[in-house]
């Protein structure tokens, strides 16, 4: 499962000192854009203040700099199969709010596309206060990332027969999660998988031979997978 910033429609990476020379329009009496740094910067600096570890931090603006993306990694003790991650987005062109997802798996892209297991998002309006925004929700961030990782485990605990596999992704093909040409790919990736953790026949090997095959698929293509497997393996509460 990759924690990913995918980058389309013409959007470059940058570094989060870059975004420092990004100019920020000017404030009107309804709408207050923040500036993609102080958003980058004051969530980098809530990670840290709450403990986090940052692995990996990625940033990506559209080519008129009025869309900002970003991902942070972090890798929690004693699991070596997945990552926490914290994706984020911000506009200055009234496109989209100000954006937090959390997840074991985040999908952030330019091309509007936006969710991991849990979203968070907050208008620009007059009263937006990242300094009230961000903190609350990393308040709640250990918290969100324990549930997810409770509810995965519980689908290493669930032991699956050839036949339900089967059965679970032609489901997933009939109501257009994935093409039906990937039925076959998802069984062998799950019978045959390319990663030892996922050897045992559970629901979890089940899952992330899922997500093996969709990281081929268009940004919406795999959001659309993602969103409906949460659903499929009863992740509903996360999704």
């Amino acid at each position: 499962m990759g924690n990913e910033l995918i980058l389309h429609c013409g959007s470059e990476r940058i570094t989060r000192d870059e975004l420092r020379f990004v100019e920020t329009p000017e404030n009107t009496h309804t709408w207050h854009p923040v500036p993609h740094a102080d958003v980058a910067d004051f969530i980098v600096n809530q990670a840290l203040d709450n403990g986090f570890r940052i692995e990996r931090e990625e940033y990506g603006l559209n080519p008129s700099q009025s869309r900002m993306f970003g991902v942070l990694r972090f890798h929690p003790e004693g699991h070596p199969e997945h990552s926490r991650a914290l994706g984020f987005r911000n506009s200055h062109d009234k496109t989209f709010a100000l954006g937090l997802t959390v997840g074991l798996r985040v999908l952030v892209c330019d091309n509007l596309c936006f969710g991991g297991e849990e979203t968070i998002l907050r208008r620009h309006t007059r009263n937006i206060d990242i300094e009230i925004l961000i903190p609350r929700a990393f308040a709640e961030l250990n918290g969100r990332f324990d549930k997810l990782e409770t509810q995965y485990n519980h689908l290493k605990d669930q032991i699956v027969s050839d036949d339900n596999a089967r059965l679970t992704v032609v489901k997933a093909a009939e109501n257009n999660l994935i093409p039906s040409c990937d039925i076959v790919p998802i069984l062998q990736e799950y019978r045959n998988p390319r990663h030892d953790e996922f050897r045992e026949m559970t629901q979890w090997s089940l899952y992330n031979a899922f997500s093996e095959i969709a990281k081929k698929y268009r940004p919406d293509r795999s959001y659309r997978c993602f969103r409906g497997l949460a659903s499929v393996f009863e992740l509903e509460d996360a999704a």
